[in-house]
């Protein structure tokens, strides 16, 4: 026998769909220049194309660290399950 592991085949659940939207979206975003392409509303001086691409910066990086979490609790989960 050999003493190379198995290959599993990569398995789509529920919470990886959740991880792949938490990068899509925001990538979505950004790549959907018409929809924020404008100066109006502004906010305390700053018009709407500057700071809805700040606001982004801070949603992006609260969906990269649930992604982030998530991929996580699901590596754990998934090792544990292949011991048992």
């Amino acid at each position: 026998m050999s003493d190379v592991p198995e290959v599993k085949p990569p398995v789509v659940t529920p919470v990886r769909v959740v991880i792949a939207l938490c990068l899509f979206v925001p990538f979505v975003a950004m790549l959907w220049v018409g929809s924020y392409a404008k100066t109006d509303p502004t906010f305390i001086g700053i018009p709407f194309f500057y700071w809805y691409q700040m606001l982004w910066v801070l949603i992006s990086t609260a969906l990269t660290m649930t992604a982030y979490k998530l991929w996580q609790r699901d590596q754990r989960a998934r090792k544990g399950g292949a011991g048992a």
